[in-house]
């Protein structure tokens, strides 16, 4: 499908730049299937608007503190490493404990094979390029202390590239989600960004079930769509896993005759992913890489429900929204929010919005 298909209008001032004071205090449009009327709304209201016996799958991911700001051993020169995927871990010939990750890296000179950026105890040693044009590096402690502690300490949470304003104290809490629980993203599953354990304790008491997936978001995330045609874009592969218990909470709800609400595009991801050909509406458990393109005539086998933030133009994101809602009713609610000037793209606003065509 052409990606100019998936273009809207958005003033720059409504891409949000600091999340909303409270979780829950972020906007919710609730977008009825068909030609029904929009409700504006808040995340707090969401209970409300969520049918008892649902239920909620959420991405348990968690970001990696991945940029690291240092120094180069030797002549001091200031250099940014970018941690992406970790590669493996071992113990090298002098008996200490490394790491092994692909990176992306800038520095004043050129980064070569043997290099090392230092960063208080944590030292990154550069191996060399990959075909993919990432460069694979060796982590390791100068002291000898514990290296994950030493990574996470001299990391920083990476903000997206269209927040436009240095880090502050409050990012490293509200760019995770409260469940985030297995670290290796290197961005937020937005969405997940507006729960709380009130507001899911409210739907756990209107019988409402909430299980989780894992999908470490990547770099690709925020990979511009540079074809034409969205059929010729080379997708990003992402890890993801689905565990026996989710997929028994999958077939238990659709025992029950109850939806499946995906908390953001990559839970999406994952389900569809994930979805057992042979019994439809379920999903298989596994540990395994997606590169799936979800656009207009993909047929969804597992969600029924979606709760998401607005994402980018012609961005690969929009297009699984407008799959999974109806492109023309999914422009339309864009143009509305920009017209409410709701709040765009990981800190902003959320909507809520029902499979198109559903028969469940």
């Amino acid at each position: 499908m052409r990606v100019e298909r998936f273009d809207y209008p958005l003033p720059a001032e409504l891409i949000a730049q600091t999340p909303a004071p409270e979780r829950e205090q972020a906007r919710l449009l609730v977008v009825p299937p068909g030609a029904a009327a929009m409700q504006h709304r808040s995340i707090a209201d969401l209970a409300e608007h969520v049918a008892e016996g649902t239920l909620i799958v959420v991405n348990d991911t968690k970001v990696l503190p991945a940029r690291i700001l240092g120094l180069k051993e030797g002549t001091g020169g200031k250099s940014e490493v970018f941690l992406v995927r970790k590669l493996g871990e071992s113990v090298d010939d002098e008996g200490r404990a490394t790491q092994r990750w692909r990176a992306l890296a800038r520095a004043s000179k050129a980064l070569r094979p043997g290099t090392r950026i230092v960063k208080d105890a944590l030292v990154v040693e550069f191996e060399g390029k990959a075909h993919d044009g990432l460069f694979e590096v060796r982590l390791f402690t100068r002291d000898g202390s514990p290296l994950d502690e030493a990574r996470r300490r001299a990391g920083q949470v990476p903000l997206p590239p269209y927040i436009k304003r240095e880090l502050q104290a409050d990012d490293e809490a509200r760019y995770q989600t409260v469940f985030a629980r297995v670290e290796g993203a290197v961005a937020a599953p937005t969405a997940g960004l507006h729960l709380t354990p009130a507001l899911m304790k409210r739907l756990e008491s209107r019988g409402c079930e909430i299980a989780t997936c894992t999908l470490h978001v990547g770099l690709g995330t925020f990979q511009p769509v540079t074809v034409d045609d969205l059929d010729d874009h080379p997708m990003h592969s992402e890890y993801f896993e689905i565990t026996r218990s989710l997929a028994a909470s999958i077939a238990r709800a659709r025992q029950r005759g109850a939806p499946v609400l995906a908390v953001g595009t990559t839970v999406v991801r994952a389900l569809e992913s994930a979805s057992d050909p042979e019994k439809p509406g379920h999903v298989r458990a596994c540990a395994e890489e997606t590169k799936i393109l979800i656009q207009p005539g993909h047929a969804f086998a597992v969600v029924d429900r979606l709760l998401t933030n607005f994402h980018l133009p012609k961005s690969t994101l929009l297009a699984l929204v407008c799959a999974f809602a109806g492109t023309e009713r999914v422009l339309d609610v864009y143009a509305a929010a920009v017209k409410e000037k709701y709040r765009f793209f990981s800190y902003g606003d959320a909507m809520l919005l029902d499979r198109a065509g559903d028969a469940r």
